[in-house]
């Protein structure tokens, strides 16, 4: 049972889960920190003070603090802005950039030597520019 475990383990994809797990956890403190530290007081200094956490409402001596779940929200909006135009948008770039000179690995497909679009192997006519395609 010891040798099915350790098995188990050593697996490559627990262990890629693994550092991915800790590389995450960490890069959420790099994120929380970005967003706390210089989006949050840009804000603060363009709009006032981004604190809702004192706003509630009471009901039969019950408390709403509806201002704090406010404030989870407009922190998961600026992470969610923040990540997107600072980490996913460049890597996009970057993969696009890396990706522009590659070339089809599908053998189904070539390309039209009219229009350079993508169009299955057999095909006789392009079927966007529709120019006959030699054999």
């Amino acid at each position: 049972m010891f040798k099915e475990f350790r098995k188990f383990i050593l697996r490559g994809n627990v262990v890629d889960l693994a550092v991915a797990v800790v590389i995450g956890a960490s890069f959420t403190a790099i994120v929380n920190s970005l967003v706390k530290d210089i989006v949050t007081p840009l804000i603060a200094a363009i709009g006032g003070k981004p604190d809702f956490s004192n706003l509630y409402f009471t009901i039969n001596s019950s408390r709403f603090m509806y201002g704090d779940f406010l404030n989870a929200i407009v922190s998961f909006l600026i992470i969610a802005t923040v990540v997107f135009f600072l980490i996913v948008e460049p890597l996009n770039r970057l993969i696009a950039l890396s990706n522009r000179n590659k070339e089809s690995i599908d053998p189904s497909e070539k390309k039209c030597p009219e229009c350079l679009s993508t169009i299955p192997k057999k095909a006789q006519r392009c079927a966007f520019c529709t120019v006959k395609l030699p054999k």
